[in-house]
This record gives C-alpha cells, structure tokens and sequence, in this order.
C-alpha cells in the first residue's frame, strides 16, 4: 500500500455533549494515553488540563474551547474540548464550522439530553461526522441499549453500535468488539494504560452473535458494495466492515456508538481507534466555498499545501494581554514571519509567531500547512470569522453566525481608576467574544454588558476582577427587549434648514408593515430616480436601518417591519445627503408612532429533565411563571418536560428547581421568540 501523504493522517475533531456527560474527562485520557501528558487531571479536583481557566476549576465546567494536538497510531489528532453549558453555545458552533469531525459524549444514564440534542444538530447543519461514545458505563442506572434507541428516535443518522458493553452498573467488565468478536478488560493498576484482549464469555455469546449480524444487516441497508456481497450469502471480514462503516460515517448516513467508563479509564483506546478509522482527514470532506471578494464568484480552495493560503480565524484569546488567533488552514501554507491578506478588512497582517497549543501551554513552531489548527500571535486587525490569505489570490470564506444576546446587566467601575481599566478589558474581552455587547448608557452613566444568559454575565464580571484587575460594581440582570409595530401605516418627513450658509432639503415617503414574528426586517426601495435622484437612495436607506436600531417606546431595536420607501420630493441646489437621512428618521418615528408599536420580550424554549415523582412540582412552578408546556415525554424513571417561559421569569431558576427536586433534576434554556410582554 502507498505510504499515506500527511494530509489524510490529520485528524480534526471535537468532544461534544450535555454539561456533565463527561467530555473534558474523556479529553484528560486521551491526552495521558496518547503520551501528551503525563498525569491524568481530573474535573471534579480542578485539575484538568483542558479546564484551565480559574472559573472553570472551580465551577468543575468548561467554559472556552480548549485546543490540543496529540498521535496516534502515526497520525496527527487535533483536538477542540467544548463547552457543554448552553450560555457558551458560541464555542461549540464556532469549533464545528473548522471541525472535520465529532465525538459526541453521552451519559449511560441521562442518554440523550437536551444539550446534547443541539450540540448533535449544530454539527449536523456544518455537515460534521461523528462517532458516539456512551460514557460512565458503571453508573447506577446505566443503560446502553436505552441511549442507542434514544438516539435513533432524536436523530436523522442511524447510530450503530460497534461494541456492546460486558455488564453495567457496578458490573460493568469491559467492552465487547463487534467486528473483532473479542472482550477487551482495562487494567485497573496501570489506569487503564493497558488492556486484555480475549475471547468473548460463554454468557455474552449469543448476544454478541446477534448484535453483529445486526450491524452487518443495517450496513448492507445502506451500503451497496456490501448489500451485494451479504445478498450474495459471501462472509463479511472485518477489514469490510470496517471499510463500509468509514464510508457510511463520512456521508452522514449513519454513526458508530462505542462505550466505556471513562472516570474509571475503561473503553478510551477504541475511541481514539475509531477516530482514525471512520473519522475523515480534511482530504474526505467537502472543501469548503468562498467568494473572491473583486470578482464576487465562488472559490473553492483545496487542502493542499501547494494551493494559495486560505485560513479562518475562529477564535481570538487574550493571553497574558497579548491577542491570540487561532486559525484553521484550509489550504496553503504559512510561515513565522509571513505577511498575509485579511479580505474582510481588506488590510495586510504581519505573523509575529506560530504556536501549537495544548490548552494554555504552547510550543513555537516554523510552519504550519493545509488541514491543521494553529494559534498565530502579531494579527492586529484580525477578528472571528476573518479570512487570512494571498493578497494576489484573495478569498473570503463563509462568515460564523452568531446569536443576538437576550441579557443585560449594568456595571459600573468603583473608582475612576477602575474605570479606564474597566473600558480597556471589556475591549479585549469583546474581541475574544462575540455573543458579548458593550453598550455606554447616557443616561445613568453605567455600562451595559449583554450575554447569553446568567452564567455568561457572571463568567464575564469575575473575570473582569481576577484578570484585568478592574474592580466594579454589579446590577442586576435584566433582560433585553425588542419593539415591533401592529398595523400597516404610512407617514412622511420633511426636513429644511440652513445650517451655515448651506441649505439642507429633505423629503420621504415612507410605508410600514408589521411582519411575521421572528421573520426579521426587510427593507425595500421603491423610488424612481425621477422623483429622487440616485445618488441620494443610499442615505435613506441607511437612514431606515439605523432608525431600526432605536425604537419609539424604550428606545429598543425594532423587528418584525417591511419598511418600503415609497417617494418623497427633490429640491435642486438644497437637497442634502444628510437632509434625506433627517427627513427617513423622522418619517420612520412618525410611523412607528401611528402604527400601535409594542415592547416584545425573550422566551426561551426550556428543556427539563425530572424524576417522576417531582413532575407536578416542576409543572406547577413552570405554570406560576406563566410558561407554556409544549410536550412531556416520559423516559424510564425520568420526563423530560419542554416549555417556553418569558426569560424574565426564569432568573434564579436553577437554584428553585434544585430545591423542588432534591437536587436532581436538570435543565436548560434556549432563545426560542420574541413575544408580546
């Protein structure tokens, strides 16, 4: 067989899964049996050599994607170990869209929770293969089989077990391979470093028997090389399966389930086994799209080091005040010392130095080339979701969406010291991310900050004391409203004024309509030229979107409108830029005025899961704060209970439910719509 090029011995994957499935442990043994470290850290002792943020030792969660490279087996494994919590969801959708590949971590117990459905679905929509691990397999409760079938009724891709665990719970032996048809036990003394691979036991025999005629049956549903052969009556070997299982998992038809323990070190080698086997390198996946930002027409770069340079920047860390870019380099190549094109800013970067990283620890490297996840120090200008690459080759490539915030709180700095501190570190902390809004308020001369929920502000203040030093006084959250319009209207602003010497003239016409809820807001330009000239369309149509960003009642952005510009009149000699952008804001206030405007506010789609017996508490707690069930679903001992609750009443929930329920039930709360208050 030909030596394999560097290329396709890349991998680039992340660890995905619901808070407290057991990700970042899965990660902290991966990196001790690949050699990468030398000690296994632990979550729960605030050890984790992926959790190294302060408030995620503490709070024993990941907050930042942490970026590591490790081998195995002479291939290259990137890793990005992601958040779980839904407030940093930024992070997990920002790590799919470089990402060529998942393992997605799910507990034997909880099985398909609600975190894990939309971290399952985030990677669907970048077209993400993955492999599933089903975890703490020693659990009290745990329950393979359940999360197999869970996960064929949530998802579109059909999971197939490749290993079916040798007991459960306090019993729980080992795993057994279906395609090799042996038992692997993990040797408790070594952690796990070493394992035994022997014959299956005469009580797991028959089981297994079927549990791989299964696999076998399912594959050749979906794969026609191997439909013929099975038809056929021909043995399957397990070079074909594995062939077959690779093929199916790159084309997102189906998705390879293995198990284990990982707090307890049993089932991590076969993981990372199955990520070189059926996880692709950037040579399988679809290359992705750009536009050449002159021509505007679609580019599509190869991952080849002899291709032009085209990298996405997809994350920006402060470290130790200096700016850090992470990249992922879809094509080319770059050096130290390299100067290379921005296309969104249209600006030449300078690169200072190329790190690899391991979480915060780094090493200097010359090169970096197609396919890999570098960190790069020296980019001034670069922000997330910039395009670095060869000015005579330019390129942009698809920009990374990111959600609306839908919480506030007003900060303010303790003493005027505080204060420049305070305006230097938020500008830093908005560079890293970009869920995170900056507002200064006239009025009560405070500072608004806006995020993705309670956590993500109470992440951002303590790291605004412990990093940056800048002490500051704290508000309480509040939510974020929007407006919108009723009724259909029309309405018209003159404006004429001599300022200076100079005559300023403005007159439009405009028309407002109310849109579906969550449809967003459309503006259209309806003027003839030989009513307004053309050189004055574009200030009225500025002058409509920066009349949306402030409504008439609270002064909060307008959604939901079709704004139409429907005519207005021209003044030779006096007409202005400025006049028609005077005359669009006030036709536009006038018309929100006429047109019944009403305050809308967040609800979130709220996603619970209870022990039976607390069922009508959670219910009733979620009808006093006037939420909406939608669906209750039970499974097993446990129901999962979907409602949407107006944000406002969803403060300090988390501490009510935990009291309601001993403790045991859990949550999690996602932007669904704004709705009427």
């Amino acid at each position: 067989m030909a030596a394999k090029s560097k290329i396709s011995r890349i991998r680039n994957i992340g660890i995905v899964a619901h808070i407290d499935a057991g990700k970042t442990t899965v990660t902290e043994r991966i990196l001790y049996y690949t050699g990468k470290s030398y000690k296994m850290g632990e979550v729960h002792d605030g050890e984790a050599v992926m959790d190294w943020m302060a408030q995620e030792q503490e709070r024993g969660i990941t907050i930042t994607s942490a970026v590591t490279t490790c081998a195995w087996k002479n291939h290259e494994i990137h890793i990005i170990d992601t958040p779980g919590h839904v407030d940093f969801t930024i992070e997990v959708e920002r790590s799919l869209r470089v990402l060529d590949g998942a393992v997605v971590v799910f507990c034997a117990v909880g099985c398909v929770e609600p975190q894990s459905e939309t971290v399952w679905h985030q990677a669907d929509k970048y077209g993400v293969p993955k492999i599933a691990f089903i975890n703490k397999m020693d659990r009290v409760g745990a329950d393979f089989f359940g999360a197999v079938e869970m996960m064929r009724d949530r998802f579109t891709s059909i999971p197939l077990p490749i290993q079916i665990p040798a007991g459960s719970e306090d019993n729980f032996r080992g795993t057994i391979d279906l395609i090799s048809q042996k038992l692997l036990t993990w040797n408790d003394i070594s952690q796990g470093m070493d394992y035994t691979v022997s014959e299956i036991p005469q009580e797991f025999a028959e089981q297994s028997r079927v549990k791989r005629e299964e696999l076998i049956e399912t594959l050749a549903d979906i794969d026609d090389d191997l439909a013929e052969k099975y038809l056929g009556g021909e043995e399957i070997t397990a070079d074909e399966i594995v062939e077959a299982l690779r093929k199916v998992t790159i084309s997102l038809k189906a998705v390879p389930v293995l198990c284990g323990t990982a707090l307890r070190n049993k089932g991590i080698q076969p993981v990372l086994d199955a990520v070189i086997d059926y996880l692709p390198s950037p040579d399988d996946v679809p290359p992705v799209k750009g536009i050449n930002p002159i021509t505007k027409k679609e580019e599509i770069p190869h991952s080849s080091d002899k291709e032009p340079l085209s990298a996405l920047a997809f994350k920006i860390v402060m470290d130790e005040g200096r700016k850090l870019t992470y990249l992922r380099i879809y094509s080319g190549q770059i050096n130290t010392g390299d100067e290379v094109y921005n296309a969104a800013k249209k600006k030449k970067e300078k690169v200072a130095r190329l790190l690899r990283m391991h979480a915060n620890k780094r090493e200097r490297i010359d090169k970096a080339s197609a396919g890999e996840l570098v960190a790069v120090l020296g980019l001034k200008e670069t922000t997330t979701g910039d395009t670095l690459c060869d000015e005579k080759y330019p390129i942009m490539l698809e920009q990374i969406e990111f959600y609306e915030p839908v919480i506030n709180q007003a900060i303010e700095a303790k003493t005027p010291a505080d204060q420049e501190k305070l305006t230097a570190s938020l500008s830093k902390l908005i560079q890293e991310d970009p869920t995170l809004r900056v507002k200064y308020d006239d009025e009560t001369a405070q500072t608004v900050i806006s995020g993705m929920g309670e956590l993500h502000l109470e992440i951002i203040v303590d790291r605004l004391k412990r990093e940056f030093n800048a002490q500051v006084n704290v508000g309480k959250p509040r939510v974020v409203h929007r407006e919108t319009i009723s009724r259909h209207v029309e309405a018209e602003g003159i404006f004429e004024k001599e300022l200076g010497d100079k005559k300023h003239f403005g007159h439009v016409r405009l028309s407002l309509a109310p849109r579906k809820r969550g449809s967003g807001n459309v503006v259209i330009n309806n003027l003839e030229p030989s009513i307004i000239p053309v050189e004055y369309h574009e200030a009225i149509v500025e002058g409509v979107k920066e009349s949306l960003m402030s409504g008439v009642l609270s002064s909060y952005p307008v959604i939901d409108v079709e704004v139409k510009i429907i005519g207005g009149s021209y003044r030779d000699g006096e007409a202005s830029l400025q006049g028609y952008k005077i005359a669009t804001a006030t036709a536009f206030r006038d018309g929100c005025n006429k047109a019944d405007p009403v305050m809308l506010e967040p609800v979130m789609l709220v996603d619970i899961i209870t022990p039976l017996e607390f069922m009508g508490d959670v219910i009733g707690d979620i009808n006093s704060r006037k939420g909406e069930i939608q669906s209750i679903n039970p499974k097993g001992n446990v129901s999962e209970v979907k409602a949407k609750v107006p944000l406002k009443a969803m403060f300090g929930y988390s501490t009510d439910l935990r009291s309601a329920t001993q403790g045991r039930a859990v949550f999690s709360m996602i932007f669904a719509e704004y709705d009427k208050v």
